[in-house]
């Protein structure tokens, strides 16, 4: 988001002009038949705009056009404060920020006013007396929308001075002003977001007490400081977002705060592999020289996702805390990072990814899960190796023939003759990390009956594609305890689970 300079802001043309001289003063605002509104209407009224011309309102977010932008819309409609609630990464901050473009591109502000006062309804004692006593010739300047955001994270330090305001005994020094004289408050963070959208990220983080705070400027417009009590009627779109998980691992949003906010919103995770695939591609910082580099088979992002999906089912990783989006963009980033780190050490210009660089990814996985008693005694890598198989598994079904746990004795399944081409071979099979691509491509051609299986279910396969396939279904058919897989410093080697004893025996 551009966010406009504020020692430039003499340059930015005003909304309302006359011929080519900007609106700089009081009268001439007057004059103009400019009105003022309050931000919730401006956003109520922004909005309406938007719905009628069938434009998006929140652009780039994905998968809450039924569900979460509509309640949101409702919210907005309803002038009310909003507290998003969801686990984390469910773009609730995104969403916080994308409502500046609800808000007009400029409004007019009294020159020097610490908290944006509104020239045509000034609520601070600098600007009442700077026009009580220039009148007409009180000077203004324009706010640009993107200076109209602020946002703080509760943390347990945060205190009634950051966010409220507090008595500063250099101002009284300064200007000769006893500490009784109100001219010698600093004002915090939300009085200096006056007429401006302002966050409170992580709310049930904020102590109690400073949560108490908040009463007044929510519903009374007043705040205190000090012994000081004043009656600062701030104009100001509330928005908070929580975690259901700090309710109950680090504290709670208290009963009168809550019940001063007009609407909760639930957010969720993507419904489906797709919606979750434009979110990585939309979010994921990709280098062109990767694009090109890199060959990404449409399966691999498929597994990718579907991964992430079975990170929120596991019974390893603690549900209450949840899978963040964030793990399928940096797996993503680190994914194509491991084949074109294959394609610098051989030399290749280009490569095309395969179901072993996923080992690639499980730095991206055990940084973002958090697991539950269970997961800690499996071992964060051996979790994120059961999130692929599992992921693998799932695909499987979708793309052959269902592997059943039990089969008659004479009925020919269609991976017999893969299992039996392994039972054969005197050797494991081995896939090195590093082997070029013909090398590999070479090494799994060499597996006949595999390229049978494909051509016979998977006919539309590409030569792109084909090679990640044929390794996909090596690693379904490990899943399914049909072969072996070890993994070991150099590669992958896959062997028929009884061969070897028997061969031995």
């Amino acid at each position: 988001m551009k966010i406009t300079d504020k020692s430039k802001q003499a340059t930015v043309p005003a909304p309302s002009e006359r011929g080519t001289e900007r609106l700089s003063t009081l009268g001439e605002l007057k004059a103009s038949g400019y009105q003022s509104k309050s931000i919730k209407d401006e956003l109520r009224d922004n909005l309406i705009t938007k719905i009628k011309n069938k434009e998006t309102t929140f652009e780039g977010v994905h998968g809450y056009e039924n569900t979460v932008i509509p309640e949101l819309e409702r919210a907005i409609l309803s002038r009310h404060n909003i507290n998003l609630l969801g686990l984390r990464g469910q773009a609730k901050t995104r969403l916080a920020r994308l409502m500046l473009n609800l808000l007009d591109e400029y409004i007019p502000v009294v020159a020097g006013s610490e908290i944006n006062d509104d020239p045509l309804n000034p609520i601070s004692r600098y600007a009442v007396e700077l026009i009580k006593d220039k009148g007409d010739n009180t000077p203004i300047t324009w706010l640009h929308r993107s200076e109209r955001f602020a946002e703080k994270l509760a943390t347990p330090d945060v205190t009634v001075a950051d966010i409220i305001g507090d008595v500063d005994p250099i101002k009284a020094a300064n200007l000769k002003l006893s500490y009784a004289d109100d001219r010698v408050i600093h004002y915090g963070m939300i009085p200096r977001a006056n007429r401006c959208i302002f966050v409170i990220n992580e709310l049930p983080d904020l102590q109690a007490r400073i949560q108490v705070a908040l009463f007044n400027i929510l519903q009374e417009g007043d705040i205190q400081i000090r012994g000081f009590k004043l009656r600062l009627p701030l104009d100001m779109q509330f928005l908070f977002t929580a975690n259901p998980e700090d309710y109950t691992n680090r504290g709670s949003i208290v009963t009168p705060l809550k019940d001063r906010i007009g609407s909760q919103i639930l957010t969720h995770y993507p419904a489906d592999i797709e919606t979750a695939r434009r979110i990585t591609r939309q979010e994921a910082k990709i280098v062109e020289g990767q694009n090109k580099t890199v060959i990404v088979p449409d399966l691999a992002r498929d597994l990718l996702e579907q991964i992430v999906f079975e990170a929120r089912e596991s019974e390893f990783i603690d549900a209450k805390s949840g899978v963040s989006a964030r793990l399928s963009i940096t797996a993503l980033e680190n994914l194509l990072s491991t084949a074109e780190r294959r394609a610098l050490i051989n030399g290749d210009d280009r490569t095309t990814l395969r179901l072993s660089d996923f080992v690639g990814i499980i730095p991206a996985i055990t940084g973002k899960v958090e697991l539950v008693y269970e997961g800690e005694q499996e071992g964060a890598a051996a979790v994120a190796y059961n999130l692929i198989g599992e992921a693998v598994k799932t695909l499987f079904s979708n793309l052959f023939p269902k592997i059943g746990k039990l089969q008659k004795q004479d009925e020919e399944g269609p991976y017999d003759d893969i299992v039996s081409w392994f039972f054969n071979l005197k050797e494991g099979f081995e896939l090195l990390d590093d082997l070029r691509d013909k090398e590999y491509e070479a090494l799994l051609n060499g597996i006949s009956p595999l390229q049978d299986l494909i051509a016979e279910f998977q006919p539309n396969t590409t030569k792109e594609e084909a090679c990640f396939i044929k390794e996909f279904v090596l690693w379904a058919l490990v899943e399914y305890k049909l072969l072996s897989k070890h993994r070991f410093t150099e590669g992958i080697q896959f062997k028929d689970p009884y061969g070897s004893f028997i061969s031995d025996i």
